[in-house]
């Protein structure tokens, strides 16, 4: 295959690989959904984004949502799982995740998140250090949690790639990502690169050197880019393409629109320099994480749409996390721009639906209230949004992927726990009866239980 083909490819090979061949891109999910009967939960109350139907039937078949409201029959030979009047909505969808990458137990030894050997690594992928075995997964199954994006950490400018899994049991990393999802590049901005290399006598070491790392690299991906683009439309096939590079493949993908980029990034002032350098370079930034002080500029998030992925209420742990406000996330939704609450956590993943909770209650403490209707949306449709895969996951709707939980009462209170969850219409979850255990804890959970 001569270069020049790949403008036929256009940048997906910067996603998956140097060359696409019959038999697929290196590193392409090797997921496929078991065949599932038929299911309908009746009784139930349906809430999704800008939907509440109650006492109400939803039908999962062949993998997707196939029916649902009011007046639906159950199809012949349908599994009938009576809610009981319990709530069933979509799974939840964690933006922001680690798990896999600083699995349980917490040991050096599985402390794989952070290449923390110079301030750009976006040659590394958070995938290649996902262990399928960490027993936080099946944890966060029974918190609800369908689908995960699991990023690297914070310890650099840039981090690497990001990576969204379904949380089903796999061999590989490879039997758990999401098919056809696009990879995401984690950048940090604010103390954490400046901490770590300042500590070296290294840069950056101020967050004007922080801002420096980030244009230089960016250049390095317009020349690289550049040159790449001009061996494809050689029409002679006599100009050589650069040497292949790890990093620059990343970053050139991002330009492309190939990657959607996740920053890490507290402060206001912050994240308009980040915007700056996205407008500079052309390039999006699909979402601000942690973010505590969003609510400062949300009108601008909403002009630029950019979701904010932040907490219900942690801060004041650095000088960056100081000035939060438990009401972030709501008055993000004021200002019509996208509000998502995150973990950051393996033990918040297992309750996003009290964290949303919490911080709905701290909004309507100061007169902003929403139904549930929109404050569903933080956990579901706004996270699948800022992942590229809403026209898959995230809402209630006739075609969509069958990730659903249900509950035995109101999700957003803190006595309600999810009863059933379904990942492609396949029961991956029932309590009391389907507990699912990873490998490495088998012969130990047994010994935790006596």
């Amino acid at each position: 295959m001569s270069f020049r083909s790949f403008r036929t490819i256009g940048y997906a090979w910067l996603v998956a690989g140097w060359v696409t061949t019959t038999q697929g891109a290196p590193y392409e999910s090797t997921y496929e959904a078991p065949p599932a009967p038929p299911i309908a939960i009746v009784n139930a109350t349906l809430l999704s984004e800008d939907l509440l139907i109650e006492d109400a039937t939803i039908v999962l078949s062949d993998g997707v949502i196939t029916a649902l409201g009011a007046d639906v029959t159950p199809p012949p030979g349908a599994r009938i799982v009576n809610a009981d009047g319990g709530w069933v909505t979509p799974g939840i969808i964690d933006v922001h995740s680690h798990l896999g990458v600083y699995p349980a137990p917490s040991v050096a030894a599985h402390s794989d998140g952070n290449e923390s050997t110079a301030p750009v690594t976006a040659e590394v992928w958070a995938e290649h250090s996902v262990w399928p075995q960490d027993p936080g997964l099946p944890l966060a199954l029974a918190g609800s949690v369908t689908t995960l994006h699991v990023l690297p950490g914070s310890a650099n400018l840039i981090g690497g790639r990001g990576v969204t899994l379904k949380n089903v049991p796999g061999r590989s990393v490879y039997d758990m990502a999401f098919p056809e999802s696009k990879h995401s590049l984690k950048i940090a901005c604010g103390e954490n690169p400046k901490r770590v290399y300042g500590s070296r006598n290294s840069s950056p070491a101020t967050r004007m050197g922080n801002v420096a790392g980030y244009r230089t690299a960016w250049i390095n991906a317009k020349d690289y880019q550049a040159k790449v683009e001009r061996a494809a439309e050689d029409p002679d096939d006599e100009i050589e393409p650069p040497k292949r590079d790890l990093e620059l493949d990343t970053l050139a993908g991002v330009l492309a629109g190939e990657i959607l980029v996740h920053n890490h990034c507290y402060r206001a002032d912050e994240m308009i320099v980040m915007i700056e350098i996205a407008r500079e370079f052309d390039f999006a930034i699909t979402a601000f994480h942690h973010a505590v002080e969003s609510y400062k500029i949300a009108d601008v998030l909403a002009d630029e749409q950019i979701c904010t992925a932040t907490w219900a209420d942690w801060w004041g742990f650095k000088m960056e996390a100081f000035d939060a406000i438990p009401a972030n996330v709501p008055l993000v939704e004021k200002a019509g721009a996208c509000a998502i609450v995150h973990s950051d956590s393996a033990t918040d993943i297992q309750r996003l639906n009290q964290e949303a909770a919490k911080a709905a209650a701290a909004g309507a403490r100061i007169g902003v209230d929403f139904p549930h209707t929109r404050k569903i949306a933080w956990i579901t449709s706004n996270p699948a949004r800022a992942l590229g895969l809403d026209d898959r996951i995230g809402t209630l709707t006739v075609g969509k992927s069958a990730d659903v939980a249900l509950w035995n009462g109101d999700p957003f209170s803190v006595y309600s726990r999810a009863m059933l969850v379904t990942i492609d219409g396949v029961v991956r979850y029932e309590r009391g009866e389907t507990t699912p255990v990873t490998d490495f804890e088998l012969g130990l959970r047994e010994e935790i239980d006596r």
